[in-house]
């Protein structure tokens, strides 16, 4: 064999990939067993040793073998690591429901996500971490910036939320209530105290990358300023996307102000436009979404947007303090799961 004819670098990207793919089944088998290995010690240590007792004779027991298992394993099994197992058994009790999120999570986004109390909150991120694939850092980061309590579906009825999460869960299908949040976060721009629409339009182009994690990762976008014809008469949508998990076009239209009627018209306008020029086969209908500064509850109520596929949120310049933004939002998830309520008893 003339070892001169072998190609030695097309041989080394083929055994590097091997390398490669092997470690990668490795990580996820090691992670898969990492995981349950500290469940089955938290229900070892939670049914059968703490029975229910968290006072002072379950910490002394937890310290106690803390004590033991590092002098026999090193570090890696502290005090707070064996409440951590003792929170992950009491947080998925069940082992079934418990061995599907070890599939699809990392150890540190599963201890991330299982201190979250709320069952359906913890569910849309076990299920989102899951899809779009977030590292924790990043995680993390949609945990602080309350995505959940921003997008659409935490404001409807308990129901509902578990039938958008299943179709999440087990089809990976999102719905707009997931997609779309209220209010976006444009912190990053660098906006001075008085800008104009093109400002704010320039800055979101400047840092797209940015806007687009803050949209979320199924974004594509497609133009600015993009001319449609109607009548003679030229129009220009502000920002054009696509979805592609929703597998639909997208428009986002800016405005300094609080939104007005006229908006709905003039988004609806370019819906239609698009709907009947640029929609492909097997897409779905165009959304609309008006980005503005300020909105009226009542306004986005009485003109039931949400039948014309059109969203209105707030955006942010500047963040505010968190507890006052998570305070707004619960009382807003309040307000509109009420509305909701009053709506079904008319009915």
């Amino acid at each position: 064999m003339n070892l001169e004819k072998i190609d030695n670098s097309a041989l080394f990207s083929d055994v590097k990939a091997l390398i490669e793919e092997s470690r990668e089944n490795v990580a996820a088998m090691f992670n898969e067993e990492s995981a349950l290995l500290y469940w089955n010690v938290g229900r070892r240590i939670s049914n059968d040793i703490l029975d229910g007792n968290r006072a002072a004779y379950g910490k002394q027991i937890l310290q106690s073998l803390s004590a033991k298992l590092t002098i026999e394993y090193g570090r890696g099994w502290s005090h707070q690591q064996l409440r951590h197992c003792v929170h992950l058994h009491e947080t998925f009790p069940d082992e079934a429901i418990f061995s599907a999120v070890r599939r699809k999570l990392n150890w540190t986004n599963i201890k991330t996500i299982m201190y979250i109390s709320d069952p359906l909150k913890r569910d849309f991120y076990i299920e989102m971490s899951a899809m779009q694939r977030w590292d924790t850092r990043l995680l993390q980061d949609r945990i602080k910036s309350m995505l959940y309590e921003r997008t659409a579906i935490s404001k409807k009825p308990d129901d509902v939320i578990e039938q958008d999460l299943a179709l999440l869960k087990d089809e990976r299908k999102l719905s707009p209530d997931i997609v779309f949040r209220d209010p976006y976060f444009l912190d990053y721009c660098g906006l001075a105290d008085t800008y104009s629409e093109k400002d704010l339009e320039s800055a979101i182009i400047a840092e797209l990358a940015k806007f687009i994690i803050e949209l979320g990762s199924d974004f594509a976008f497609l133009a600015r300023q993009k001319r449609i014809t109607i009548d003679n008469r030229d129009y220009y949508i502000d920002l054009l996307f696509y979805h592609r998990r929703l597998r639909c076009l997208v428009v986002i239209e800016l405005k300094l102000g609080e939104f007005e009627a006229a908006d709905k018209g003039q988004v609806e306008l370019y819906l239609h436009w698009l709907e009947k020029y640029e929609m492909t086969e097997g897409e779905n209908l165009p959304i609309g979404l008006i980005l503005c500064s300020g909105k009226s509850e009542e306004h986005v109520e009485l003109m039931q947007l949400d039948k014309s596929n059109i969203r209105v949120a707030e955006y942010l310049t500047k963040l505010p303090d968190m507890k006052l933004l998570e305070s707004k939002l619960k009382q807003s998830i309040e307000r509109a799961r009420y509305r909701l309520r009053q709506q079904e008893e008319n009915e």
